[in-house]
């Protein structure tokens, strides 16, 4: 696993270093792990029933992820409720937290990023990184080719418009959409 002071600092929005030797070694087993579940027959759903099982800090009942999808940390730490359907193209940048609450749809390649990297070009240059935590509350329903940026929460009940970019949280029962996404109407 991940030692404990490096775990913090990924999960915090602190800098640090993601190529960190002591990262490399589980983290391309995780992504051995979103390779075999892609190479998974579609039509055997127990064999990826298990791997999702196997695959994320938690999954609830009747999760369904259609393939290809990727994780640059295969799931280590996403937990997702019950009756989630992720559709195709997804990615989860998942170097921090992400919550998938239940009764989530998620459209075909929707991208949620927990990780950015420094504004000062000096950071960047020795490949430093911060991660902030992203939360889907229950009932949401993210529309194709919707980016969440990293430190967002989508409230309950929320729909995100087709091409949307999330940079900040999005109250309960909103629909949002839009370059950055707004709120457009309450859905109450």
């Amino acid at each position: 696993m991940i030692p404990e002071e490096l775990n913090m600092k990924m999960d915090s929005g602190v800098l640090y270093d993601p190529a960190d030797p002591s990262l490399q070694i589980l983290q391309r087993e995780r992504l051995r792990m979103v390779h075999e579940y892609n190479a998974i027959d579609p039509r055997d759903i127990s064999a990826r029933e298990e791997m999702i099982k196997r695959m994320f800090a938690s999954a609830g009942k009747d999760v369904y992820i259609e393939a290809p999808f990727y994780a640059n940390w295969g799931g280590l730490k996403v937990c997702i409720g019950d009756s989630v359907y992720i559709n195709f193209g997804c990615t989860l940048v998942d170097d921090a937290p992400i919550t998938i609450g239940n009764h989530v749809m998620i459209g075909p390649g929707v991208t949620i990023c927990t990780a950015t990297h420094p504004l000062d070009y000096r950071e960047r240059e020795k490949g430093l990184q911060m991660n902030m935590p992203v939360v889907i509350e229950d009932n949401v329903w993210l529309c194709a080719g919707v980016i969440i940026n990293p430190g967002v929460t989508v409230g309950k009940g929320a729909v995100i418009g087709a091409g949307s970019v999330v940079t900040k949280d999005i109250p309960p029962y909103s629909l949002a959409f839009g370059v950055p996404a707004t709120v457009r109407k309450s859905l109450e």
